[in-house]
């Protein structure tokens, strides 16, 4: 291997340093830094009604004996991507039959779930405390809690799941480890639990809320959320005929359609949205709603782990 004191040429010198892992910095067509988020990650929507008839399909074809979990994974269309949702976070949809388990497991990534469909007999266990899971509930699972689903009820439920697995598969320390009694099914029935927020007290809640400062939010709950580290979860009622202030930040917001009708423009694409659906507004998208019908929008964003960095900027 030549030396690079040994080397009579720009281009040997090169040659040289690529074998030795080095690349030489003045020699980038494209600078490392840029005056501004570079935008690798695509504004995207994903409908409820396609998501939910593909997974009543899989039902008669994945038993969740086959499967650790019957989700269809919501991945950015981004060249090259298969999973993330965007750079942090993850968003998947799952349906869970009467009858049936989903097996407990735990792992290092945080996660939740919205739920969109289900009775009284859904439910996740979570660190052996069995927790009811219906419309319009919020359920967390916080980094390393065992937690497994089932549904002892009388029709499927199914449900949104947002993880910062992309966030843990970059920085490396992932864990995973299944139940040694691969379901909880000992848990015990709790009427309440700091892992749920249900649906009667936010709803109570966003009719006791006004309207945000920033005009981008509506009326606007912060979920109490505590077990989540780089996760912050709202909750944002809007009005019909109402067209909120247009909001950019540098972190990543996926909104997830609780109740009502509209559209959101996000960097110049315009996706319509009902309820159920999903959509993702990347990181310095600007984007703005319009709302047709009264609308509840769920927002699940990274700002916690933006302004832990010291890198949330916010604009209209």
């Amino acid at each position: 291997m030549a030396s690079p004191t040994q080397t009579d040429s720009l281009e040997a010198l090169y040659g040289t340093l690529a074998t030795q892992s080095f690349d030489a910095g003045w020699n980038k067509v494209t600078p490392s830094l840029y005056p501004e988020p570079k935008k690798n990650y695509l504004p995207a929507h994903w409908r409820y009604r396609d998501g939910r008839a593909a997974l009543e399909r899989a039902g008669h074809l994945v038993d969740t004996e086959l499967a650790e979990r019957r989700n269809l994974i919501m991945f950015n269309p981004r060249e090259g991507n298969r999973y993330s949702t965007s750079p942090t976070l993850v968003a998947a949809y799952q349906m869970l039959l009467p009858g049936e388990h989903a097996r407990s497991h735990r792992h290092t990534p945080n996660a939740l779930r919205l739920i969109v469909e289900g009775d009284a007999g859904s439910y996740t266990a979570v660190d052996g405390k069995r927790i009811t899971m219906l419309p319009g509930d919020v359920v967390l699972t916080p980094s390393w809690s065992w937690h497994g689903h089932g549904n002892a009820g009388n029709i499927p439920a199914y449900w949104i799941d947002y993880l910062d697995v992309p966030l843990v598969h970059a920085l490396e320390p992932m864990f995973f480890e299944p139940h040694p009694d691969e379901f909880e099914a000992s848990a015990v029935p709790v009427e309440s639990s700091p892992f749920r927020i249900p649906w009667t007290w936010t709803e109570a809640e966003l009719q006791r809320a006004k309207a945000e400062s920033s005009g981008r939010f509506g009326r606007e709950v912060t979920l109490d959320t505590p077990s989540l580290r780089t996760m912050r979860l709202h909750m944002d009622a809007h009005a019909a005929g109402t067209k909120p202030a247009p909001h950019r930040t540098t972190a990543t917001n996926i909104y997830s359609v609780v109740s009502g009708k509209g559209n959101t423009t996000i960097d110049g694409t315009t996706f319509d949205w009902e309820r159920g659906d999903v959509f993702v507004a990347p990181s310095w998208r600007p984007h703005q709603h319009r709302i047709e019908a009264d609308a509840v929008l769920f927002r699940v964003t990274d700002e916690p782990l933006m302004e832990m960095l010291g890198m949330l900027r916010e604009e209209a």
